[in-house]
């Protein structure tokens, strides 16, 4: 299974798309298919029959994109940046954002 920079929670930007420009946080992450789900990005209604315990109607549900399209959110400039991993001094290996140097990970 390959290893993703972006994880649960983070805050991204979506770089590409119909949604391009929108922030939003990380609900889910699957890294198998290399793909992530944003709250409130890449929306999709669904026209669902009802069932048991499911009144119906139109459902709305957040589709996943590529994870390549939603860099992650620099902390100090709020822009979008690339991710690498560096080791502190008290043996932790942490996230930092390459255009600031900034760590992500506390």
């Amino acid at each position: 299974m390959p290893k993703m920079k972006i994880k649960k929670g983070d805050t991204v930007v979506v770089i590409s798309g119909r949604d391009k420009g929108r922030q939003g946080e990380v609900l889910r992450v699957l890294p198998t298919e290399n793909r992530i789900i944003v709250q409130g990005v890449h929306i999709a209604r669904r026209h669902t029959r009802p069932a048991m315990g499911n009144p119906g109607g139109i459902v709305e549900t957040a589709l996943t994109i590529h994870a390549s399209n939603g860099p992650h959110i620099d902390p100090q400039t709020r822009k979008p940046t690339r991710i690498g991993y560096r080791m502190l001094d008290d043996g932790r290996k942490v996230r930092f954002a390459r255009g600031s140097g900034g760590v992500i990970d506390k």
